[in-house]
């Protein structure tokens, strides 16, 4: 699976917010990280067209998000900070449900995607429990079920765990950690960052650093340092 950015810019209003990327991304976890207003948001929800290109292209495995939206969301899962962003139905178990509407299965094997995807989410028993009565951490694993349910190829996590007490952020990360599909993830959790494979940071809507988890993160960490020394 590979996600290819080739001279992808966003501009809005005449200003440009991304300028000009070129990336492949291939392996099977990799951390964009920045500070706030990088750009970061903006690069990876270009991957399932939430954010268009201005200029420039976006392929998720030779399909272009441009021209091939539709057919690129269903490779593409989107997991948001705010889990109620995604929660819509009156059970947790409906919730799953609803998000396999149109994909064509039978009952029995909607049945069997919804226990499969809140069984890895843990959260087995609280099926026709309401979701606005789970914990901010298990909605975001109840929002990571229903996308997982769809069987993307790729899930893409901006900022999944910046409303996360310490016991669900070591949770989303475990079971992020054993997702079988390629997961991008934006994060200012550099311990969730340090997960990866392979770390990007963006600063002023540019990719400054690509590589190894542990020197990106270290030099964001040094030039954040030097930015806040008086």
């Amino acid at each position: 699976m590979t996600v290819r950015f080739r001279d992808a810019s966003v501009t809005v209003d005449g200003t440009t917010i991304l300028h000009p990327v070129n990336l492949d991304l291939s392996e099977q976890r990799i951390s964009i990280i920045g500070a706030n207003g990088s750009g970061k948001s903006t690069l990876i929800r270009m991957i399932n067209g939430l954010t268009a290109a201005t200029s420039g292209s976006v392929e998720v495995n030779g399909i272009p998000v441009g021209r091939r939206g539709r057919k690129v969301r269903g490779v593409v899962g989107f997991l948001f900070s705010d889990p109620d962003n995604q929660i819509i139905m009156p059970s947790v178990a409906e919730d799953v449900a609803f998000s396999l509407r149109g994909a064509g299965l039978t009952r029995d094997q909607v049945a069997e995607r919804v226990t499969a995807s809140l069984t890895m989410a843990g959260l087995t028993g609280k099926e026709e429990q309401s979701p606005h009565l789970l914990s901010g951490g298990e909605k975001q694993m109840l929002a990571l079920a229903s996308i997982t349910a769809l069987t993307p190829q790729v899930i893409v996590a901006d900022e999944p765990s910046c409303l996360l007490d310490l016991v669900n952020r070591n949770q989303l990360r475990k079971t992020l950690g054993s997702l079988s599909q390629q997961v991008i993830t934006v994060t200012h959790d550099l311990e969730l960052a340090a997960d990866a494979e392979r770390t990007i940071c963006v600063a002023d809507g540019r990719v400054i650093d690509d590589g190894a988890p542990n020197e990106v993160i270290a030099a964001y960490v040094r030039r954040m340092s030097e930015a806040s020394a008086p």
